[in-house]
């Protein structure tokens, strides 16, 4: 196939609209289902190269679920403890700890389900069936792997009454070294980003405390990997082999740092015994579960709590989660890795961080103030590696 026409680009007016290979060759892609749209397709190219990526830098089988050309996790195969199971809405997937591929997509469907409602998925491997049932119960737009088992296929092209986009990609395909695009008529050109992510880049370790176990430095890939295909500026928080909380596409990045912690430090919270002790009024779904619990855990908790209307959500009227009692609870949470495309300019971002947990750091380094954001890890004890590399997505 040379040339794919499309619906229309970004927006219903941008037409005409196709994918195509400039030098004339065929595109590297057989639609198996559906018919992706625009933004689809970017969401596929860029996701396909995060997963394609952390499992070659982990060795691991990756998947992601992006929203909008940013991922809003990337997680590598990991069994799921039985808590991040009843989090993930998982705990009833038969098959599910022999899968490591669905394992690595029920956590990062699971990681922001407000964010990845509507997702589109990247699969490093081949999808099986365990994973293709979980994908079959959430609202997906579509994804892309380099194969699909005839079970897994069979199930997916069930979805959305026959139409779910399903993209088979040559995973030996290799880009031109040189990219184009154009803004306003005017074509930029530059070469691709094929820096490489990988355990060696965290080597200069600019803290005190030098020790950085091996699992922190998976998480500290996994982050990087994922920041290089989030829109800047942007920071990504890790833990347990997965992202947990992404900040993108903030002009500041102390506003990074506060939206990916606050996503963080609701995945750590969703796992707590108040939260997965809610007992949902019948006939709550999925992503109604997912909204209740989200302003259940914010300020607006009266909004589901209140006199006049928790019977609609609940069955059993829960106690509220105090702000002190989720603050004591995210107290205790350590190990946490954080990543960031960019330098750290000053050290609020250090504090900020350490509210949720982070003990390991990985930035490039370069800014003025470094000794001033040194200092701060120093202070918490934290381990931070300069990468000396900026990783902007645009």
């Amino acid at each position: 196939m040379k040339e794919f026409e499309l619906k229309y680009g970004c927006n219903p007016n941008q037409k005409p609209a196709k994918i195509f290979m400039e030098n004339g060759r065929d595109l590297p892609i057989e639609i198996l289902n559906g018919k992706p749209g625009y933004i689809n397709f970017l969401d596929a190219f860029n996701s396909w190269q995060l997963v394609k990526e952390v499992k070659e830098n982990t060795g691991e089988v990756c998947a992601t679920s992006f929203k909008h050309v940013s991922p809003t996790s990337a997680a590598i195969g990991k069994k799921l403890s039985d808590r991040l199971k009843k989090s993930c809405f998982v705990d009833d997937i038969e098959g599910l700890d022999d899968s490591p591929l669905a394992c690595a997509y029920a956590r990062a469907r699971g990681t922001d389900r407000m964010s990845s409602f509507g997702d589109w998925i990247a699969l490093s491997d081949e999808c099986d069936e365990v994973t293709a049932r979980i994908i079959s119960r959430e609202v997906s737009d579509g994804i892309i792997a380099p194969g699909f088992s005839p079970k897994a296929l069979e199930i997916l092209k069930a979805k959305r009454k026959g139409g779910y986009n399903i993209v088979k990609i040559d995973k030996d395909y290799k880009p031109d070294p040189v990219e184009h695009k154009q803004v306003f008529g005017v074509t930029f050109e530059q070469g691709r980003n094929e820096f490489k992510i990988d355990a060696a880049l965290l080597n200069n370790i600019v803290t005190k405390n030098k020790t950085l176990p091996e699992a922190a430095k998976t998480d500290l890939i996994i982050s990087l990997i994922t920041l290089k295909y989030t829109q800047s500026n942007s920071v990504c928080f890790a833990a347990d082999g997965q992202a947990i909380g992404v900040g993108a596409g903030q002009q500041s990045r102390i506003h990074c740092t506060r939206l990916a912690g606050s996503k963080a430090d609701l995945w750590h919270l969703r796992q707590s015994d108040k939260v997965l002790g809610l007992r949902f009024a019948e006939g709550v779904g999925r992503p109604d579960k997912n909204n209740i619990i989200d302003i259940y855990l914010s300020d607006e908790c009266e909004d589901v709590l209140g006199d006049d209307v928790w019977k609609q959500y609940f069955a059993e009227r829960p106690a509220p989660f105090t702000k002190e009692e989720q603050k004591e609870y995210l107290s205790k949470i350590t190990g946490v890795s954080l990543g960031s495309d960019a330098f750290f300019p000053f050290s609020d971002n250090i504090e900020r961080a350490r509210k949720s947990g982070v003990s390991y750091v990985a930035q490039p380094g370069g800014s003025v103030r470094d000794d001033l954001v040194i200092e701060a890890c120093d202070k918490y004890g934290m381990v931070m590696a300069f990468t000396g590399m900026r990783l902007f997505h645009h």
